[in-house]
């Protein structure tokens, strides 16, 4: 496993990793671009992607996680999450889909803690978020 920087190339995979993940956010990928994004790649393949966020000094925002559900189960995106959280001290927040069990274990493993609940945060289907923070 790697983790590095996109490139314009990686647009086309972090799209259908996307596509494929629809329990995660649904935001247009060349916009990722603008903001700290970070793939992980296995054999030289993009598998998943992490984007944030600096929202405030000292404070950060996750926009999405994903990785592709032929590569689950193998740590990428606790490796993905461990990255960013080194790589900037600070208050950092996240929503997730109060469905997404999977995802709400692996950010409270690594430290996130429940912080409130935003109604009808998400659409397609329509569903609460559940906001989290770690504060490292």
């Amino acid at each position: 496993m790697t983790i590095r920087s996109p490139r314009l190339a990686d647009v086309a995979v972090i799209a259908a990793i996307q596509a494929a993940s629809p329990e995660t956010a649904q935001w247009n990928p060349l916009d990722y671009l603008k903001h700290d994004c970070r793939v992980c790649t296995v054999n030289g393949c993009v598998a998943g992607y992490l984007v944030q966020r600096e929202v405030a000094p000292g404070e950060r925002e996750i926009l999405n996680l994903a990785v592709d559900p032929a590569e689950r189960r193998k740590g990428i995106a606790r490796q993905l999450l461990a990255d960013a959280l080194q790589r900037a001290q600070g208050a950092w927040f996240l929503e997730v889909r109060a469905s997404n069990t999977a995802a709400i274990q692996l950010y409270e493993s690594a430290g996130f803690h429940r912080a409130g609940r935003r109604p009808n945060y998400y659409a397609d289907p329509a569903e609460d978020a559940i906001v989290m923070r770690f504060f490292s």
